[in-house]
Formats: C-alpha cells, structure tokens, sequence
C-alpha cells in the first residue's frame, strides 16, 4: 500500500521532462508533494505549470545528458537549491533513425548511445554521491522493451536499451548495502510524441501498433508513471536490479 507522505518535500529528479513519460511522472511526483529538478533539452511551460499547481517547488533547467558539464552543472543546482536528490528518474532518450545494421551511421550511432546510455550512467554519476550523503535513495531508469528484445531496424536503439538494463543491474549490486535501490522501467508502444513520430499520427501506423498489443490498445504515459512511482517508493523496497516491462504483454508473446 503506497504511503502518501513518503515522497512530501523530498526532492525528484525527471530528466526528458517536457513531453510524455517524463511529463507524466514529473506530475505523479507532485501531486505526492515532491520537489521537482526538471531538465530537459527542450523547454516546455507546461510541465512546468502542471508540477507548480500541487503546490511543491520545482526548478527547470535546459540540459544535455549526454554532457558531463551539463549534468554535473544540473546536479549541482539541485544540491545547491533544493538539497540534492532523493530520487532519481532517467528517462531522457531519442529512439534515433531506422536503418539496418550495416546501414546505421556513425553520426546516429553515437548520438543515440550518447543520450540513451552515457547519458543515463552520467546522471546516476552525479546521482549517487549525493544519495550516499543522505544515506538512502532510489533510481529508476527507463529503458525499454528494445532493451528486452530485439527490433530490426534500430540497432543503435536496441543497443543501447539493452546497454541501460545492464548498467541498471551493475549499479543495484553496487549500491545494495548502502540504501540505494536502482532499477529500469522498460515500457512497451506508449502515446507520446516518439511514437507519433513513427505513424506520423496516421491512423493506419496506429492501429498497426495497437494490433500488437496483446491489449489491444497503446499505453499512456500516466501507466509508466505509476510503475516508476511504485518502483520509488516504499512498496519495492525489496525491489532493486528489476527490469520492469511495462509493455501490456508485448514481450509476452
């Protein structure tokens, strides 16, 4: 049973913030009454706007996680302004361009992994020092279910989704003994802006992909959020290294 107070003036970090998924969770968080370090290549008001309404602070700032400047600089903004990060949600990711294996593109290559992976073990980087201080923590990542199967198409993707599961598992057995819990969310065809990309919001590419949910129908970013709060708080506490699909029974198949 999730405890209404445990996340009230404790301090959230959601990266890819402006849009879908993070928006989402950006929000879950706040109407739990946690403050929010927003980040974000892409300004957006609105997450902004919807995190103040429940009346908790929050701080937005324009960063790259693929840069270790810029990560360590929002880092140390979250520590200066709000005490450092009690929890942690990597979400930040690109799904990069379509292409075969011997097709893919260095340029694609390496921003793909760039953000998807090095971005994700820079956050938890500059993440964890500031957990250990506290003495307790917890990190959810996101992955993917690329990052549980293989796609054709997506190989920088795939790699790094699969590449996100493993430093995840790598990290939790760091970090088991010292109060820190780390694990991904791997969602499966969720309506945000990335998946528009791939229809185009034509509803023939839509029906495609809800035809391949066992559920018959994509997922909402609110869905992932509630994963991501229930891997944060007190309910998984004997949770960590868990790659969570969140996915309406794709991988099942």
């Amino acid at each position: 049973m999730e405890n209404a107070e445990e996340f009230r003036d404790k301090t959230v970090l959601v990266t890819g913030s402006s849009f879908g998924i993070g928006r989402a969770t950006a929000v879950a968080f706040a109407r739990r009454g946690a403050n929010l370090v927003l980040a974000d290549w892409v300004e957006d008001e609105e997450t902004m706007k919807l995190v103040k309404a429940e009346g908790v602070k929050a701080v937005f700032q324009k960063c790259d996680v693929s840069q270790d400047e810029q990560v360590r600089a929002l880092m140390d903004r979250a520590q200066k302004e709000l005490g450092g990060v009690d929890y942690a949600f990597n979400n930040a990711g690109v799904e990069g361009e379509s292409a075969k294996t011997h097709e893919c593109t260095i340029e694609n290559w390496e921003r793909t992994l760039g953000i998807n992976l090095r971005g994700i073990w820079l956050c938890m980087k500059y993440e964890i020092p500031q957990m250990l201080e506290k003495g307790r923590g917890s990190i959810v990542n996101v992955a993917s279910i690329a990052g549980l199967v293989g796609f054709p198409g997506l190989p920088a993707y795939v790699a790094s989704k699969h590449a996100v599961v493993g430093l995840t598992k790598t990290a939790a057995l760091e970090y088991a003994k010292q109060g820190i819990r780390v694990n991904v969310v791997c969602p499966g065809v969720i309506k945000t802006p990335m998946i528009d990309r791939f229809t185009g919001k034509k509803k023939e590419a839509e029906k495609q992909f809800e035809d391949m949910e066992p559920v018959g129908r994509m997922g909402e970013p609110e869905e992932v959020a509630s994963a991501a709060i229930w891997l944060s708080g007190e309910g998984a506490s004997f949770v960590t290294g868990e790659a969570l699909a969140v996915d309406g029974g794709w991988i099942a198949q």
